[in-house]
């Protein structure tokens, strides 16, 4: 009787231990989120590169926002969320969109994004795991991270959707 039951429950242990021992193995090392983070501000780039010049104010309805802003916000929102929640200075540079050409927010981007790495790379270890309120959730800095990038990706498809209503190829996905 005793045989019976061992081997569902050795096997229920084994399948317990690789699901955590793999699950360890997923987490993103600081050298591989950069390399992502990296690949994420040229792909927003390319994105913007890839809109037609008449195609910067589109808006899918009239309380969208528009190409150019959805752009716009995916660099606010990196320079914004560093500066209040992973300690970032002042990043030095703006940008007024109402007259800001598409190599001036081309620029922009770059120098948020560029804002975020240095601002996250500068980020103390002991401090990456501290827990602090944002946006009335108790969650990590290292979890801020995340939601930057996650958050850079909502608004870039967004932008990759605008794309396409307007008969432009968008660029090709590049995921590492």
């Amino acid at each position: 009787m005793k045989d019976h039951f061992k081997f569902p429950f050795l096997s229920l242990a084994a399948f317990l231990i690789l699901g955590f021992s793999s699950s360890l193995q997923a987490q993103t090392t600081m050298e591989e989120f950069m390399s992502k983070w990296n690949n994420s501000k040229q792909f927003t780039i390319d994105v913007l590169n890839a809109m037609p010049d008449d195609g910067m104010d589109y808006k899918t309805d009239p309380e969208a926002m528009s190409f150019k802003e959805q752009i716009h916000h995916i660099g606010t929102a990196i320079v914004g969320i560093s500066q209040g929640f992973l300690m970032g200075k002042d990043p030095g540079f703006s940008i007024d969109l109402a007259t800001a050409s598409k190599a001036d927010l081309a620029d922009y981007i770059a120098k948020c994004y560029d804002y975020g790495a240095a601002t996250i790379q500068a980020l103390p270890a002991d401090k990456a795991g501290e827990v602090i309120e944002v946006f009335g959730n108790n969650v990590s800095r290292r979890q801020v991270m995340a939601l930057l990038m996650d958050h850079s990706t909502h608004h870039r498809g967004s932008a990759i959707a605008y794309l396409r209503a307007n008969g432009a190829q968008p660029p090709a996905f590049v995921g590492f």
